[in-house]
């Protein structure tokens, strides 16, 4: 007769195995650069933080990136008068952004309040719950390296033109995780907006995302005018 106790040792063993080889495999966890030139725009922000005086930190991918370009005017109108800093690089994946807070993004300044958008750019190499458990690192990393800063934590746009589009069932979900992070606004705020650009419909108009994954000047304005009241009120 088979040892009931070795069984369930086995058992154990082999779940914990299954746990630990999912986990090693997940790259959305895993801390890791890019290219030299990414390397390079890394050491921009850097020198930035180093310089210290930053009270608004906005952290994330292109969407975030693109303040510097399509959203220049709404930002320099919004946010350069309350010390904002945009530290977005495009084409980031949860990864690359958790190796730039490891690498001295932080270092130097402690913003009242960081804004974090990140996790588009898995959705191609990652399943769904990796791409949370990544968003999840990158909060602890925050946390970790500056435990005052308060957190506005943007889900992730709609992306693809019709509202059937694949990945907006995957957004959907991936943002329904991540809306529980939410501790009342207490140090972390969740905030969809993404209906705000989609048509009754559900379409996504070329007149805000001209190809369906990226705001022009006016899904810019949009997206200001959605995020300001949270951003006002958290930095107070």
């Amino acid at each position: 007769m088979k040892n009931p106790l070795i069984a369930v040792t086995l058992a154990l063993t082999f779940a914990i195995g299954v746990q630990a080889a999912e986990t090693k495999g997940n790259t959305a966890i895993h801390p890791a650069p890019r290219d030299a030139k990414w390397v390079a725009r890394h050491d921009g922000f850097v020198a930035i933080a180093k310089k210290g005086g930053v009270e608004l930190l906005f952290i994330g991918d292109s969407i975030t990136d693109g303040w510097r370009g399509s959203g220049k005017a709404v930002w320099e109108k919004d946010f350069t008068p309350i010390k904002a800093a945009n530290f977005g690089i495009g084409g980031d994946q949860t990864q690359h952004l958790l190796w730039r807070l490891q690498n001295g993004e932080l270092d130097g300044i402690k913003p009242k309040l960081a804004v974090l958008m990140i996790g588009t750019n898995n959705l191609y190499g990652n399943k769904d719950g990796e791409i949370v458990d990544g968003i999840k690192a990158i909060i602890k990393e925050l946390k970790t390296k500056t435990p005052s800063t308060r957190l506005l934590l943007l889900g992730i746009f709609p992306r693809g033109v019709k509202a059937n589009d694949p990945s907006r069932v995957r957004i959907k979900h991936i943002n329904s995780a991540i809306a529980k992070l939410d501790d009342g606004g207490k140090t972390i705020k969740y905030l969809d907006i993404g209906d705000k650009f989609l048509e009754a419909d559900g379409t996504l108009p070329k007149s805000i995302m001209p190809d369906a994954l990226h705001p022009n000047a006016h899904g810019y304005e949009i997206e200001a005018e959605a995020i300001l009241p949270a951003i006002k009120e958290m930095m107070k």
